[in-house]
């Protein structure tokens, strides 16, 4: 009964931090919001054995896993388009962006093989996700979008054929404007501080 009552716990505080947060951007719909938890809840069991993530305390685990990951989204054009995670790891930003757009084929590269095998766990209910255990570089095709989290922005960008969006820290993505083949939009200061910003860009075909 005390483990029921604390996950009960776990769960409503998981979903009062989320709205809390982020429902000023985009309410979540109740399936939305259980989907996420769903993810958290695999997510910390998995955690246990398996380093999926550092962050431990559930505050920051929803603002800088989860938030972030959905306020990356709702900067995506709202028509439907192939996207790719480069080095998913536990699954941010592109399952939080497959939940919240479920228009989106949403590919998730990971070559570390035990986190694609936990990646395969938690899309079982996600139709529009695929895993690809292998490099980004490896995956052979082309997307409209590329996104990433945590992943350095000069291996990101030799997959970026067409549009990207890194979540990644202000002294970054600063260095973002040599990078001559690409047109930047001005970085998004994430709004809930540590000096994070999203940046959107493209990359330029002559």
């Amino acid at each position: 009964m005390g483990y029921t009552n604390t996950l009960m716990s776990d769960e409503a505080r998981f979903r009062d931090l989320l709205h809390t947060n982020f429902d000023r951007y985009k309410e979540l719909t109740d399936r939305e919001t259980s989907l996420l938890y769903t993810h958290y809840e695999l997510l910390s069991r998995w955690n246990r054995v398996l380093n999926l993530t550092s962050i431990q305390k559930l505050e920051e685990i929803v603002l800088r896993h989860y938030c972030e990951s959905l306020f990356l989204t709702i900067h995506l054009p709202e028509k439907s388009a192939t996207v790719l995670d480069v080095g998913s790891g536990p699954g941010f930003p592109g399952i939080p962006l497959a939940i919240l757009r479920p228009d989106c084929t949403v590919v998730l590269a990971e070559s570390h093989q035990r986190k694609a095998v936990f990646l395969r766990e938690a899309t079982r209910e996600l139709p529009n996700v695929r895993v690809a255990p292998k490099r980004a570089d490896q995956v052979g095709k082309s997307f409209e979008w590329v996104v990433s989290r945590a992943v350095r922005w000069a291996d990101v960008l030799k997959v970026v054929t067409g549009n990207c969006a890194l979540l990644l820290g202000q002294e970054d993505a600063r260095s973002l404007t040599a990078v001559v083949d690409f047109h930047w939009q001005n970085p998004i200061v994430l709004p809930w501080g540590d000096r994070r910003v999203l940046a959107i860009g493209n990359k330029c075909t002559s």
